[in-house]
C-alpha cells in the first residue's frame, strides 16, 4: 500500500521519511495552503461571519500536484504541527483533498525521533474540529478588527498604519510604562553601611543600619546621615543577636515557549525570532553524526509544564549516573501548569535526555548549540534535588543603633551544580556570601562606616523578554503569537529599540492614545484576556465559535462607528522629523514624511512650496566607477539597494551592502555579498575578496 504523509516543512519531511521507510511518501505543505485573501475582508458578516478562504497565491500548482498524489495514495495522513494552527492546516488540507473529516487520518509528533514518529503514526485520530474552530475564531476576529480598525487610525494619523486584537494591547503596555517613567519623581534616601571583622578572624563582612531601639529608621537626607555617623563616633559594636536557619531553593520548571524566549534573551541576548528559528531547527531534526538525523527537542510551541514519564526516567538515569543518587529527590517533582493552557503536548525538553550538549556540539550551529544547552540543562535541573542553604542573620548594637548582616552558605548545591535561572536584572543569585562565625557578646572591629546617597528608580522599560512575560502573565496572546506581536510593533515603528529596551515612538503613543480614547476595549488588558479565555473554551466545545465572534464583533463595531462619526474631518498631527537637507526652492530644511511607498523628503512650506524628493541615506562608501557617494535607496516594496548619488550620470547599482573597509590593493570601497564575504567591485578586475570576521561573543546580538 502507498501512504502519503503531509507535514509542514521540508526538513521535517526528509527526517520523517527516514523513519517511515518505503511505502510512505512524505511531502511538505510549506505552512498554510489556504487562508483569508488579504485584498478584501474575506468574511461574510451578513452570512453569520462565514470565512471566504482561498488557496494562497503561488500555491495553486502545488495544490494540484498534492491532489494528484492524494488520489494515487491508498491512504493520506495529515501530520502538521501539534497545535491549533497545525490542526487548522490539516483541516484546510482535508477540505482541498476531499478527505473524510471523520476518518482517522490526523497524526501528531511531539518529537521527531524514531520513537516519536512511530508512536504518532500508531495513534491516528479524526481532525479535532473544536481545535480548528478555536483557530478560525481567532483568525476571523483578527481579520475583522484589523481590517476595519487599521483604515480608521490610518485616516486619523498617518497612511499605512495597523491595529490589532493583541498588538494594540502590547503597544499600550509599552506606552503606559513610558508614561510611568516620565511621571516618576525620584526620592532621596540614604543608607549607613559598615564593614566589620570579628577578631581574631580577618574576614571582612558588611552590615547596614536597620534602626534605633525597636524602631526602623528611614534616613532621608545628608543631615540625618551625618548626625547618625556623629552619634556612632567611638561607639563599640557588639553582637546582640545570632539567628541561624535553613532554606530550600527549588529548581525552575522545564521551558514553555514564553519562558524559553525570556531566558534566551537574558542569557544569550537572542531576540525571540532568533530563539524560535533555532528551536524549530532543533525540533525538525539535525544531522547529529552517529545518532543520524534526529529531532533533539520536543515541540517548541507550548504552554504546558507536563513531561512524559519516559522522559523523566531517562533524565533521572542521567542524573544518577553523573551526579549520584543524592542529587535525585526522594519524591518526583511535578510542576503544575496554569489554567486554560493547551496540554496536548509536553513542555520543551530534550527528546533524548541522555544526549548531552557536548555530544552534539560538533554537528550544531552556534545558535543551535547554545539553545540546546539551555533547554537540556533546564530540563535536567528541573528533575534534580533542591539546593539547601544555611542562613545566618546577625544583629549588631552600637549606642542604641541596630545594624543587620545576613548571609548564607550552601550546604548542598543540588540542581545549582548544573543550572540556575537568571532574573530580569540578568544576574543569578548563585553567589554565596557566608558570614564569619559569631556569637552573642562578640565585640566587632569597625573597618569603615559611610553614609551613601541613593535615589528611588523609575520602573524599567520593557525588553522583549519582560514584555513577553507581561503578556503571558496577563493572559494576552498565546505561545505561537509572541514573536509576531513584538515584530509587528517594531516593524510598524510604534516602538524602537534602545539596547534591549523598547521605547515608544511619537507615532506609537499617538496610536495608543487614540485607541484609549475611542476604542478602549481594544487596548484593555483585562478585556483582551477575557476574550482569550473565552476563545480557549472553543477548544473543548464549551463555546460555539460563531456565537463568540458575533459577541465580540458587536462590542467592537458600535464604538468604531461612533468614533468615525465623532472624528469626521479630524486629523492628528505628528511632529515631523527635520533633516539637514535644504530645499533648493525656498531654503527651508526639509522634513521626513510617509507616503504610499514609504518615507520621502518634503518641504515644510507646503502648500506654498510643494518640493519633494526621495529620502536617501548616505553610506561611508564611495562609488567604484566615479568616486561619488554610495547611497541607500528603497524599492516600492521597501527592499534596500545601493547606488551612486550621481545617478543618472553614473549608473552604478548593487544589492550588496557597502562596508566601512577599503580594498588593500586598489583603495576602493569593499562590499558584502552572500556567504559573509567582502569583495572589491572594481570593474577593471581587482578581484580582492576576504571573509567577514566572526563577531566576538560580546558583540553578538
Amino acid at each position: 500500500m502507498s501512504k502519503l504523509v503531509i507535514v509542514e516543512s521540508p526538513a521535517k519531511a526528509k527526517n520523517i521519511k527516514g523513519y517511515l521507510g518505503s511505502g510512505y511518501e512524505v511531502v511538505a505543505s510549506m505552512g498554510h495552503v489556504r487562508d483569508l485573501p488579504a485584498a478584501r475582508l474575506s468574511v461574510d458578516i451578513a452570512n453569520d461571519f462565514e470565512p471566504k478562504y482561498a488557496v494562497i497565491k503561488g500555491k495553486e500548482n502545488f495544490v494540484k500536484e498534492l491532489k494528484k498524489k492524494a488520489d494515487k495514495a491508498d491512504y493520506v495522513y495529515l501530520a502538521t504541527d501539534p497545535d491549533r494552527e497545525g490542526e487548522a492546516i490539516s483541516w484546510h488540507l482535508a477540505t482541498l483533498l476531499d478527505l473524510d473529516m471523520n476518518d482517522k487520518n490526523r497524526v501528531t509528533f511531539n518529537e521527531i525521533t524514531k520513537n516519536g514518529v512511530k508512536s504518532g503514526m500508531a495513534q491516528p485520530r479524526a481532525i479535532d474540529i473544536d481545535f480548528v474552530n478555536a483557530q478560525q475564531a481567532r483568525r476571523i476576529l483578527d481579520r475583522l478588527i484589523g481590517y476595519k480598525l487599521s483604515p480608521f487610525i490610518s485616516q486619523k494619523i498617518r497612511r499605512g498604519l495597523s491595529a490589532g486584537r493583541v498588538q494594540s494591547v502590547a503597544l499600550r503596555l509599552v506606552v503606559d510604562r513610558e508614561a510611568e517613567i516620565r511621571a516618576f519623581k525620584p526620592e532621596e534616601y540614604w543608607s549607613i553601611d559598615a564593614k566589620f571583622t570579628n577578631p581574631p578572624e580577618r574576614k571582612t563582612f558588611s552590615a547596614a543600619l536597620y534602626g534605633k531601639g525597636n524602631e526602623k529608621i528611614k534616613v532621608q537626607n545628608k543631615e540625618q546621615s551625618d548626625k547618625i555617623l556623629l552619634d556612632l563616633e567611638n561607639a563599640q559594636y557588639v553582637v546582640t543577636g545570632v539567628k541561624k536557619g535553613s532554606r530550600k531553593k527549588n529548581p525552575t520548571p522545564p521551558f514553555t515557549t514564553s519562558t524559553l524566549q525570556q531566558e534566551a534573551s537574558r542569557r544569550l541576548s537572542f531576540q525571540a525570532r532568533r530563539t524560535m528559528k533555532a528551536a524549530q531547527e532543533l525540533y525538525e531534526g539535525v544531522d547529529a553524526g552517529e545518532l543520524g538525523t534526529v529531532g533533539l527537542i520536543t515541540y517548541m510551541r507550548t504552554d504546558s509544564l507536563r513531561i512524559s514519564e519516559e522522559a523523566r526516567a531517562a533524565g533521572n538515569e542521567y542524573i544518577t549516573q553523573t551526579y549520584g543518587e543524592k542529587y535525585l529527590p526522594k519524591k518526583p517533582r511535578y510542576y503544575k501548569s496554569k489554567n486554560n493552557i493547551q496540554d496536548g503536548h509536553e513542555a520543551i525538553r530534550p527528546s533524548m535526555p541522555k544526549v548531552t550538549p557536548e555530544q552534539v556540539k560538533p554537528y550544531l550551529s552556534s545558535d543551535q548549540y547554545k539553545l540546546y544547552k539551555l533547554i537540556w540543562e533546564r530540563f535536567i535541573a528541573s528533575l534534580m534535588e533542591a539546593c539547601l542553604q544555611e542562613t545566618m542573620k546577625i544583629e549588631i548594637s552600637a549606642n542604641d543603633y541596630i545594624f543587620n548582616a545576613t548571609g548564607y552558605t550552601v550546604k548542598f548545591d543540588g540542581f545549582t551544580v548544573l543550572y540556575e535561572e537568571k532574573g530580569d536584572d540578568e544576574k543569578s543569585d548563585s553567589a554565596s556570601s557566608p558570614l564569619p562565625a559569631m556569637k552573642e557578646g562578640d565585640v566587632l572591629k569597625l573597618k569603615s562606616i559611610l553614609g551613601n546617597q541613593h535615589f528611588t528608580q523609575p520602573p524599567a522599560r520593557y525588553t522583549e523578554a519582560s514584555l513577553t512575560k507581561a503578556l503571558e502573565e496577563n493572559g494576552v496572546g498565546r505561545p505561537s503569537t509572541y514573536v509576531t506581536i513584538t515584530s509587528t510593533i517594531l516593524n510598524r515603528e510604534y516602538v524602537r529599540r534602545e539596547g534591549k529596551q523598547f521605547v515608544p515612538t511619537e507615532l506609537g503613543e499617538a496610536v495608543t492614545n487614540l485607541l484609549k480614547e475611542r476604542m478602549p476595549n481594544i487596548v484593555n488588558v483585562k478585556y483582551t484576556s477575557k476574550m482569550e479565555n473565552d476563545l480557549d473554551k472553543i477548544d473543548s466545545g464549551e463555546k460555539n465559535y460563531k456565537e463568540m465572534i458575533r459577541l465580540y464583533y458587536d462590542e467592537f463595531e458600535e464604538p468604531l462607528e461612533k468614533a468615525k462619526a465623532d472624528m469626521q474631518g479630524v486629523k492628528i498631527r505628528l511632529k515631523e522629523e527635520e533633516t539637514d537637507v535644504v530645499c533648493e526652492k525656498c531654503g527651508r530644511n526639509m522634513v521626513i514624511k510617509v507616503g504610499r511607498f514609504g518615507k520621502f523628503l518634503a518641504c515644510p512650506g507646503y502648500p506654498e512650496c510643494k518640493n519633494t524628493k526621495p529620502l536617501v541615506y548616505k553610506t561611508t562608501a564611495k562609488c567604484p566607477e566615479c568616486g561619488g557617494d554610495v547611497i541607500e535607496k528603497k524599492t516600492k516594496k521597501g527592499a534596500s539597494f545601493f547606488g551612486c548619488s550621481n545617478y543618472p550620470e553614473c549608473n552604478f547599482m548593487t544589492w550588496d551592502a557597502p562596508s566601512d573597509e577599503v580594498c588593500p590593493r586598489c583603495g576602493k570601497s569593499l562590499f558584502k555579498r552572500r556567504g559573509n564575504v567582502l569583495y572589491c567591485p572594481d570593474t577593471e578586475g581587482c578581484g580582492f575578496t576576504k571573509p567577514v570576521p566572526r563577531k566576538k561573543k560580546s558583540e553578538e546580538e
